[in-house]
């Protein structure tokens, strides 16, 4: 039985479609993929990481967008959603501002589904992208945080930590964050760490 030939989209032709969709999509060598709804534990650290970002930064230039922030990589033609991002001197697409051209630091909240393609296709597509500084993931199945630093060289620099006590220094950006604000009223089940809730 013959296949349904794919239909390959321009970017233009994307951001029209996607500007009046009621869902988010984002988009990769000319296909749409829609995205899936995430559980209480990827939407709680993902409310914790803008607000601590957000609450840190209220004073300087730096901008916090969430996940309805549309981000181009100019230099594979993708258009993505980071799960929060920072711009310092923010620069859009057009003037419908609803697409970031130079974020700093991009923050991924990670699934068992989505890890893979965080850690590995998608930060080598963000990595091309100049004002690209910083890249935190964040677990969300257990107290586990990785942070990509660029180094003044070009490589990448990776800390990471899994002690609830510990705060992560982001020096891109002049701010550090502590674990225990990221996982406030995060819980694990009987198979994650400690089982139970990690508010303070």
């Amino acid at each position: 039985m013959p296949t349904k030939p794919k239909t390959f989209l321009t970017p233009e032709q994307y951001l029209e479609i996607e500007r009046k969709a009621e869902f988010k999509s984002e988009y990769y060598n000319g296909e749409m993929f829609a995205m899936a709804g995430a559980g209480r534990a990827h939407n709680l650290i993902v409310g914790n990481v803008s607000y601590q970002l957000r609450h840190r930064l209220r004073q300087g230039p730096c901008e916090v967008y969430q996940s309805d922030m549309r981000v181009k990589v100019d230099a594979t033609r993708r258009y993505t959603y980071p799960d929060a991002a920072v711009a310092c001197g923010p620069q859009f697409l057009d003037e419908q501002q609803d697409t970031l051209l130079n974020p700093t630091l991009m923050v991924e909240v990670l699934t068992p589904t989505t890890e893979a393609a965080d850690r590995g296709l998608k930060f080598h597509l963000y990595q091309p992208i100049e004002s690209f500084a910083e890249y935190l993931l964040v677990s969300s199945d257990r107290i586990h945080v990785d942070l990509f630093t660029r180094q003044p060289d070009g490589r990448w620099l990776l800390s990471s930590t899994d002690r609830i006590e510990d705060v992560i220094d982001l020096q891109s950006i002049g701010c550090r964050l502590a674990l225990a604000d990221l996982y406030e009223k995060v819980e694990f089940g009987e198979q994650g760490p400690g089982s139970r809730p990690l508010a303070r």
